[in-house]
Order: C-alpha cells, then structure tokens, then sequence
C-alpha cells in the first residue's frame, strides 16, 4: 500500500485538501478531495488497449450521487439504492466532461473514464467545483497523457462585492452564480445563472474568479510534482511498421490537401443558399473526388482513407479562415447576421399555451402545460430535496439531423439542453402566491443546426406568454462561436452553424431579458478562451439578444390576460396553519370528500395555510372554496349563524354552528322567556339560529334568544323573561306571540306555529 499523503492550501477562507495514496489505488489516478466538510473521491483510469476503427475519441466521465453523504435514504418505499442519475447528477457529469474533455489529443482511442463519486457532503459547499478539481488532479498524477491541468472557481455577486466560492445559503440571494473552468489566463467551459445580471458585473466576475483559481492549480502541481506518473505515449510509432505507416500518411496527406482544399472552395463557397444537408452532400462530393483523384496517382486502395480522413480537418480550416481574412461565411451572412427569424404563437389547438421558433434551420416547438399546485415535481437527490414548480424538458429526436437511431429516452444532451433553457427562465417566474400553477414547458426540436437550446428558450418565452403565464420579462439568446487559426488570429461570429462549430471554435451560448443575463452556457474546441473573446462575445450577444426580442415582441409583447379555457383555474384562500388539520380530516377524509363532492380537480394546501382549488368547473370551484372556507372560519363574538343541535342536556343545548365547531347555548339562552326544559325549544337534529356570545380557549357560549331569525312557540301564560348568560335578564323584551323574523315554526321546523303548546308533565 503506497503511502497516503495529503496537501492543502487556503481558498476563499476555507481550506481546500487533496489526499492521494489512500483510496482506489488500483484506478489509473485517484484523488479524495475535500472543502469544508464536502468531500469527493475522484479516479481517471485508461485501458491498455487501442480500439481499432473508432471514429472518435472514447472518453466517458461519469459523476456518482450517493445519499449517505448527505444522512438521507432514499424517499421511494420500493427502492432505497440509488438507481438512474438525477438530473442534477447528469449536469455535473457534463460539466465536469465538458471542461476535460479539450485538453485531450483526439487521436486517442483508448478508453478513458472519469468516475467521480460524492462522499460527503456539508449542505454548504457544491461538490461540481470539487469534481471537476478532483478529476483535474486524478488525470494530471495519473499516466493518461493530458493537457491540463486546470481549475475550477464559483463567483457571487451581492451588495456591490464579489464572493469566491460562494455557499449555498449566499447563492441564494445573489443575483449571479458564475462557475467556470480553466486557467488565470484562458476560460475553458462556463455554467452560469442570474437574475438579469448586467454584462459588466458577469464579465468583472470573470475577472475575479481568473485571479482567484491559481489556488487549486498550484495545488494540484505540487502534488503531481510528488507522487505524478510518467505520462504513456500513445501516439508515436513504435514498430518500423507503424512508422513507415506514419511517413506514407503523412505523404499521402501532402498530397491530397491542395486538392480538397480547392474542392472544399468550389462547392461549399459558391452555393450561398445551401442547407446543412446540402453541406453534407458536398463533404460526400467532395470524397468521392478526393478517391478519384488518389486512385489516378496511384494510391492503393487501402491508403486512400489518409487522405479523406483529412477533408473535415481541411475544411474547417478554411471556414475559419475565410472568417477571420474575409469576413466570409459559407451562407454568406455578415459575421454579426442572424440568420432569418420565425416566431408563431397559439399554433396547436385544445393546449394551454404554445410556440414556434425559427432560427435559420433550428425549428422548436415549445408548448407549455399548466397544471395544480399538487402536479409539483419531487426532488430527491442528493444536493436537493422539495419540490419544484416550473420545469422543461427538452426532445431531440433523430430527424431533426436527418438520423436515424433508435430512441431510447432523454440523453445527456438532452438532459443538458433542457437545463439550460430551465435555467434560464427560471427567475422570471412568478411566486406562487401570485400564479400557483405548476408549470410544465416542454421543447420538441424539429430541427437543429445551430444552438437548439437557445431556440427552447426561444420558443419557451413565447409559448409561456401565450399561456397566460406572468412572467417578469421575455427572455431569448443565441450562440456565440470564434474562428481561430494556428497563428492565434481570431474572430467572434453571431449565430453559428453547423460548419462553425468545428476544431478551434467555440459555443458560446448567452441568454437574458432586455436588462441583463440569466444563464450562460459554454464549451470551447480550443484549449480556452482569452478575455478578449469573452468581452467581445458578451457584446455581440447582448445586441443579438436586443434583436431577438424585438423580433418575439412584434408576435407577443407580453403574457395574455387570460388563460386558454382549458386550462384549469385555481382560486386561493388563506386559512389558519392552526386549522389546517379541519380541511385534511382523518386520513385525508375530509379534503377528499369535498372533492369528490365538488368535482374539483385538486385541493394543495401550503404549510402556510394558502389554500389552492384547482378546477375546471368554476361553480364546484366556489363549492369547494365556500366550504372550506366554513371549516376553518375563524368566529368572533357577536356573529351570528346558523347550526344544528347535536345534544340535548338538562342545562342546555350543544350545537355546531360551524362544520366541527360547536358551543353551549345555556338553558337560559334558549329563549326571551325562562325555559324549564330544554326540549320545550329544541330537539336533536333541528337547525337553530345562534349568536356567539362568548368565546374562550375550549369554550364557546351561544345564544339563541340574542339572534335574529329563531321562531319560538307561544310564551307560555305567566313564564317570566329568562336572564342573561351572566344573570337575571333585565328589560328583556316580552313577547305573546311568536316571532316574525322568518319561517313558522318552533327551532328546527318541528311543530308549525298554530299548534298548541303540549302541557308539562308536572301541570
């Protein structure tokens, strides 16, 4: 067993340790990574073998949610092991790969894998920067040949000042949370959310957080310096068969470069109105000549691929190029055009809400769904357990590139698409006491080329407004992509497309309201961008953002007034927290009564006491409102209502003038005259008018003589006015007769008012 060391350095007022030579020993490199009390264990392991024939490079980063990190078990009574990754599990695998993955030569075709798993975590500190920092040290101390290593920073802004490394609790009131990966001098990915965040304050938090993420850098090199691996050459012949198949590449590539170059100028220059599948027919085009044209110089047939594995190299070069010398794009567009606009609104019939957004050819259907307060999804992961009220989930189905492949539910991708358009709307929803319906928004990508995550936000914002959803602003964005050469020129482009996000580009994806940002997206093909990209890709965006929502006001200026009629209403109350327990009854009884009674759809009910109907029937609506609103009425001495009778006693009569609430109207309450039985005034079962006469903890006193609307019997001859709940009555009024306040009758309807009173017993 190797011997476990550890190293450590102070970073934003914490100490951020990393321990290598205790866990996982047998992994390519392994590191335990801890800040505060999170802690992660991360590993980088490489196989020994090529895999012959893959076109692409096979690296696989995975990061593992456990829930004893956070002292829970899993909320589900069927399975308590943790099973497929949440969302928030898949996000940090993707941002943990995104900021790795550029640093690789993508000539490797060994399998690599990053496994990062949660150990511990503090409800404080975000394991995200700690993966990413922990995959950086595993990979840079292991074997696996790599350009880093790099780090990764969180930055705040509240009250004017930046926060390194925010926590949780101070994320949640500030208007940015900026985390990004790369080094004091180039930005390699960004993941970033704010509540209309101006440019200035996110690119000054660039700035701050460069300054600041030398920390874990110089960290990991001194451990590298201590216990690193010699790298492993993966890329240089070995035997004289392998190099004499590199010298016969590399001449069959001279030769073959001039001429695809001057093909790719040919078709891909001179059809301005090309689409993405016209591009693809022209790489095919441009193949075919390239095998014609070995096969004339007498290149065998098994040597051919080194010369047209090289057409997208060449291609993308000379895309670049022609930005960065010509301000020439293969569509023809300026490099600040965006490409023409389409945005429709209410488009699908019997929906709640829905949008189409255009983009050149990036087409979503976005239709949102409003739902009962109840229809909340539940979060239970490891970093985040509740409920959540306005979610989107995003679909890319295989045509929407001219594919074909099987489907099999939501990808990474996908999963990470939808996040960002979530992320990106979500300040701008209302609280729930101004609109308590959960809100679904759902982006079906009919075709993509070029940024379909900004389209979901896109069509996201009109479909929200057209569902009558008051959101605070309208919100777009687009991507912003770079053409770099290997002189280091370079040159920021709006609005890029297939083409242009090739090798040395980047996808620069920026979204926000008129006022500032609210979510930032971006990887890079490089390896990283300076601060002046980042500054003038910010520019680009905000007035290409400004365009979009020009463009989204001429269709919808703003959220309808009204709801689509069919989407369910929801009237609100707020009740007693006390008395919440009235409205649920035992075992839900009660709350599940009225709605079957009322035919609502739903009844939710905060711990705050805010009572949501949810209908679509407005009359069982104010059943089920009126109802409740009897159960947890709050009574006040002086009112007056009306009740049944639910025991008779010698000294008095109970009733529930309210749905379980009673009180005790005493003998000498019952009537204006001295009553001698109880039951000469009333009888169980019949509906009485009473008047709260006192109230107090575990007792009400009622009166049926001091409220208007009871009918009595004759008065007896000679029966003597009755006292007052303290007392004697005095200067009560008399009455011979009945009352004429309301129906005939004795209390409860039993005897008409022309019957005879019986005689007492004792007569």
């Amino acid at each position: 067993m190797n011997e476990a060391k550890r190293f450590e350095t102070q970073w934003g007022g914490r100490t951020l340790s990393i321990e290598v030579g205790k866990y996982a020993q047998q992994a390519g490199g392994s590191c335990v990574v801890q800040y505060g009390d999170s802690v992660i264990l991360a590993t980088a392991t490489m196989s020994s073998d090529v895999r012959e024939g893959l076109p692409f490079f096979p690296l696989m980063v995975d990061y593992e949610e456990k829930l004893y990190a956070a002292g829970r078990i899993k909320g589900s009574r069927f399975m308590k092991k943790e099973g497929r990754p949440t969302d928030e599990a898949v996000l940090i695998s993707r941002f943990v790969d995104r900021a790795l993955r550029p640093l690789f030569d993508d000539r490797i075709r060994n399998d690599i894998q990053i496994i990062v798993t949660a150990l511990s975590f503090d409800g404080e500190n975000d394991p995200d920067i700690l993966a990413l920092i922990g995959a950086s040290c595993a990979l840079h101390i292991s074997d696996i040949p790599w350009g880093g290593p790099i780090g990764c920073v969180r930055v705040g802004h509240e009250d004017g000042k930046m926060i390194l490394n925010p926590t949780y609790k101070e994320r949640e009131t500030s208007i940015l949370d900026l985390s990004f990966a790369g080094t004091s001098e180039k930005i390699i990915m960004v993941e970033a959310g704010g509540k209309e965040t101006p440019e200035e304050i996110v690119l000054n938090a660039f700035w701050f957080g460069q300054e600041n993420i030398d920390a874990p850098i110089k960290l990991i090199e001194e451990i590298r310096t201590a216990v690193g691996k010699e790298k492993r050459d993966l890329l240089s012949p070995k035997t004289d068969e392998e190099k004499m198949a590199l010298v016969k590449k590399e001449e069959i590539e001279t030769l073959a470069r001039p001429f695809i170059l001057e093909q790719v100028k040919d078709l891909f220059f001179s059809n301005l109105q090309a689409t993405k599948g016209d591009r693809g027919t022209q790489k095919k085009e441009v193949k075919a000549r390239t095998k014609t044209f070995l096969k004339e110089k007498g290149i065998e047939s098994e040597h051919i691929h080194f010369g047209t594995d090289i057409i997208t190299e060449v291609l993308e070069a000379e895309v670049s190029r022609a930005i960065i010398e010509e301000d020439k794009r293969v569509d023809g567009r300026g490099i600040t055009e965006i490409r023409k606009l389409v945005n429709e609104v209410a488009v699908l019939p019997r929906v709640h809400g829905s949008g189409h957004f255009m983009r050149g050819e990036t087409q979503v259907l976005t239709v949102v769904t409003l739902g009962a307060p109840g229809d909340e999804q539940t979060l239970d992961g490891m970093e985040t357990v509740g409920t959540q009220r306005y979610f989107h989930h995003y679909n890319f189905p295989p045509f929407s590139v001219g594919e074909v492949k099987p489907m099999r539910g939501p990808s990474r991708r996908d999963i990470g698409h939808g996040g960002l358009a979530e992320k990106a709307l979500m300040p701008m929803m209302p609280d729930k006491e101004t609109f308590p319906y959960t809100v679904r928004a759902v982006s079906e990508v009919f075709g993509s080329n070029g940024s379909s995550s900004m389209g979901s936000t896109c069509g996201s914002t009109l479909a929200l407004m057209d569902a009558g959803v008051p959101i605070k602003a309208p919100i777009a964005g687009l991507a912003i992509g770079v053409a770099t050469d290997d002189q280091g020129r370079w040159k920021v482009i709006t609005d890029l497309q297939d083409l242009e996000d090739g090798k040395g580009g980047m996808d620069f994806k920026i979204a926000g309201s008129r006022e500032g940002i609210t979510a930032i997206q971006m990887d890079t093909k490089t390896t990283g961008l300076s601060p002046e990209i980042v500054k003038q890709a910010f520019a680009q965006a905000r007035d290409a953002r400004i365009e979009l929502l020009d463009e989204i006001a001429k269709t919808i200026a703003e959220p309808r007034a009204e709801l689509s009629p069919y989407a369910p209403r929801i009237i609100t109350l707020k009740i007693n927290p006390e008395l919440i327990g009235n409205v649920i009854g035992p075992g839900g009884k009660t709350i599940n009564g009225i709605i079957a009674d009322t035919g609502v759809q739903a009844i939710d009910i905060d711990d705050d006491g805010l009572v949501m109907i949810t209908s679509t029937d407005a009359a069982g609506a104010q059943k089920a409102f009126d109802t409740v609103q009897q159960l947890t009425r709050e009574p006040k001495v002086g009112e007056t209502f009306k009740g049944k009778v639910t025991r008779i006693m010698d000294f008095g009569a109970i009733v529930e003038f309210l749905p379980k609430r009673d009180g005790m109207v005493h003998v000498s309450m019952l009537a204006p005259w001295r009553v001698e039985n109880v039951t000469d005034i009333v009888k169980m079962g019949d509906e009485v008018f009473v008047k709260i006469m006192e109230l107090s903890e575990g007792r009400t006193s009622l009166s049926m003589k001091d409220a208007e609307g009871n009918v009595y019997p004759e008065r007896p001859a000679g029966a003597a006015d009755s006292g007052s709940a303290g007392g004697p009555r005095s200067g009560g009024p008399r009455s011979g007769g009945r009352s004429h306040s309301s129906g005939g009758g004795r209390p409860g309807g039993s005897r008409p008012p022309s019957a005879p009173r019986p005689p007492r017993s004792d007569a």
